[in-house]
């Protein structure tokens, strides 16, 4: 029986960028390349107008994980990459579920189990019904096992979103550099090349 090593464990990769058509291929090339399986990726702007940004979960030690970061900040579109472990992120996942309207009708059960995980209905049709849940995946797995039984059809869940606990934002750090650096108005990216004086959080 094949055991990961003790220090592989989820990693939550996060890197501000700007918008580029082509840099989630070139972001997934790194981690091709190495045979590294992303669990959740997801893409969304950020508290900086003009910033977008990612949020990747991967399962590595922390070697890997931080050779990664370095990869991903080389790109010219990257502005800054930070890695954490999910004790250092506050995160959510959301998932929907379709279950027969008439079993859902029927079952008292049924509508104590998804008062019991959370869950909310966000559609009722006569065919069918549609939950909603945030949590953690162990929840949102929790819940399709507790909806099997009375004919799950469907179930989809969302990319994971996380914020960082112990950061002030990368918006900050921006400024602080900007003022650091005074010169003209600052162009789009202007300080990229000199993003390794932006400090981590």
């Amino acid at each position: 029986m094949n055991q990961e090593p003790i220090d592989r464990q989820e990693y939550n990769i996060t890197a501000y960028t700007e918008n580029q058509i082509g840099l989630l291929n070139r972001i997934a090339i790194i981690f091709s390349r190495r045979k590294i399986n992303i669990e959740s990726l997801n893409t969304s702007p950020s508290e900086i107008e003009g910033i977008h940004r990612f949020n990747i979960v991967i399962v590595e030690t922390e070697e890997v994980v931080r050779k990664i970061a370095g990869q991903i900040e080389k790109q010219v579109e990257v502005l800054k990459v930070y890695y954490n472990t999910n004790e250092d992120v506050i995160w959510q996942e959301m998932a929907l579920y379709k279950v027969p309207t008439d079993v859902i009708a029927e079952k008292a059960l049924v509508e104590r189990l998804l008062r019991e995980n959370g869950a909310r209905a966000v559609v009722i049709r006569k065919d069918y019904t549609v939950f909603e849940t945030t949590g953690h995946r162990e929840e949102t797995d929790n819940l399709i096992k507790v909806l099997q039984p009375y004919g799950l059809i469907e179930f989809v869940r969302s990319a994971r979103i996380a914020i960082i606990k112990d950061s002030e934002g990368f918006n900050k750090k921006l400024r602080e550099f900007e003022q650091r650096e005074p010169g003209s108005e600052v162009v789009e990216n202007e300080y990229l090349n000199s993003r390794e004086k932006v400090f981590t959080m």
